[in-house]
């Protein structure tokens, strides 16, 4: 392989091949559940750079592992004696058109740039989640990533217009349509979306753009169950016409863990409640948004008076709505440490399922009771956007026991199923869930996944050893 990193030496030049001690930040997710030594790191700096790292390496049968921000939980980054392709300088934000409402950018510009040169025009790109200052275009495409306003603008997958894949030969394919419609055959931005770089590498995306809310109103609200929660949040979509951005599920014991990880922070009430939901409202009508003679901005004030109504029906036990974006920064660092939380203590058995809306009780319900009989010390730290039924359903067991690990997986994901739900929610399959793919996804369905591999990636370069169960 000296010849060719040599001959990728050539074509990236000074600085565009790390080996070594140099490509140490490659070798590791950040969960540090994986860890691998790769052949080396290629840091290509355009599309024309990537075409000739991936025609090079499919001359030699080389496998190549694309990674962008490696924020990922399943693994998908795993690379032993790999090429790391990193997109970290394919960064420039190419162009942002307010008019069209869209943004053409490149695999490695980072989620929160995006977010800030979207807000300079007086727009928003509507995806986030807690990892957006380090996560990258190319990542949260490759496993079509979800986050906290998915209730609103939809996944990753409703956002894109265009990409722009080079394949495993070096070929590009040149995706980069900005219409919202076209018909012209398969939809092959779809199927390189969420495929976890398995099928081609990302270099370029055109992303939908949307009014940004001139105002938010946001409330830490507790209530007598999560069937009580539903009720609340179908009400506000109808008070708000289907203005409700994110409806985020927090029960006590994430809180508990959330206090002891943080523990100079302050509780989100006085009294501590089973059940919490973070709820937020966005308002772009003017009449929405627009502060009142007394300084109360409308938005704000429906909110309230819906939790208010509630609040008399018994169907909510306390709400705090915030004040100023201090307060509403608060509420939102409680939810996006999740991950931080999570990974306190190991080993850890991590979760990311669906279960339809309703269903989202009856789940955790018959998961907690196949826990307590698998593993009676293990504890569920839950949390989950209520909104769209996506669980995140981490478990400290007791020990640490492959068997019993799996044990759990298993159980969570036969609720999940039997519920008509799905064991991958939005952090992708990567190597964590190719045991799940054998075990429950349907067999045409794989064969015909195969079929598509096999004729986008015939040597099987590209991720190999993810998604695709062996």
């Amino acid at each position: 392989m000296t010849k060719l990193i040599a001959a990728l030496r050539d074509g990236l030049g000074e600085g565009g091949v790390l080996t070594g001690d140099d490509a140490a930040p490659w070798s590791r997710d950040w969960t540090g559940q994986y860890r691998w030594t790769p052949l080396c790191v290629v840091r290509p700096r355009s599309t024309a750079e990537v075409s000739e790292v991936l025609r090079l390496c499919h001359a030699a049968g080389q496998p190549v592992v694309p990674v962008s921000g490696n924020t990922g939980l399943s693994g998908g980054t795993s690379g032993a004696g790999a090429v790391m392709l990193s997109m970290g300088r394919m960064n420039r934000i190419r162009e942002v058109r307010a008019e069209a409402r869209l943004a053409v950018v490149e695999a490695g510009v980072i989620l929160s740039s995006l977010h800030d040169a979207a807000e300079a025009q007086g727009l928003m790109f509507p995806l986030t989640f807690g990892a957006r200052g380090s996560a990258m275009v190319g990542g949260f495409l490759g496993t079509n990533a979800g986050g906290s306003n998915v209730l609103r603008y939809g996944n990753t997958r409703d956002l894109v217009l265009g990409v722009e894949v080079v394949l495993a030969d070096g070929r590009v394919m040149n995706l980069m349509s900005e219409l919202h419609k076209d018909n012209s055959g398969l939809n092959l931005r779809h199927l390189v979306i969420g495929a976890e770089g398995t099928l081609g590498v990302i270099t370029a995306a055109v992303l939908k753009l949307v009014p940004k809310p001139a105002a938010y109103a946001t409330a830490m609200v507790a209530v007598p169950s999560l069937d009580a929660a539903l009720g609340l949040l179908n009400d506000l979509q109808r008070a708000t016409g289907g203005a409700v951005e994110a409806f985020e599920y927090m029960p006590r014991t994430y809180l508990d863990a959330y206090r002891a990880r943080f523990p100079d922070t302050r509780p989100p009430f006085d009294t501590d409640y089973e059940t919490t939901v973070l709820v937020e409202v966005g308002a772009t009508a003017p009449r929405d948004a627009a502060p009142d003679a007394e300084g109360r901005v409308p938005v704000a004030v429906h909110l309230e008076q819906v939790l208010a109504e509630r609040l008399e029906a018994g169907a909510v036990l306390d709400a705090i709505v915030a004040q100023n974006d201090g307060q509403r920064a608060e509420m939102w660092a409680r939810r996006e440490a999740a991950g931080e939380v999570c990974l306190t203590r190991q080993p850890m058995v991590n979760n990311d399922v669906a279960v339809p809306l309703d269903k989202v009780s009856v789940f955790l319900d018959r998961a907690g009771a196949r826990l307590a009989r698998l593993d009676p010390g293990a504890v569920p730290v839950v949390v989950a956007h209520l909104g769209d039924g996506n669980v995140h359903y981490a478990v400290w067991p007791t020990c640490d026991d492959a068997a019993l690990a799996d044990a759990i997986m298993e159980a969570v994901e036969d609720e999940v199923l039997a519920l008509g739900g799905s064991f991958s929610a939005e952090h992708g399959i990567g190597l964590t869930k190719r045991p799940s793919m054998a075990r429950r996804k349907d067999r045409v369905a794989l064969e015909a996944m195969r079929a598509v591999k096999a004729a986008l990636d015939p040597k099987g370069i590209l991720n190999p050893g993810k998604v695709f169960p062996g």
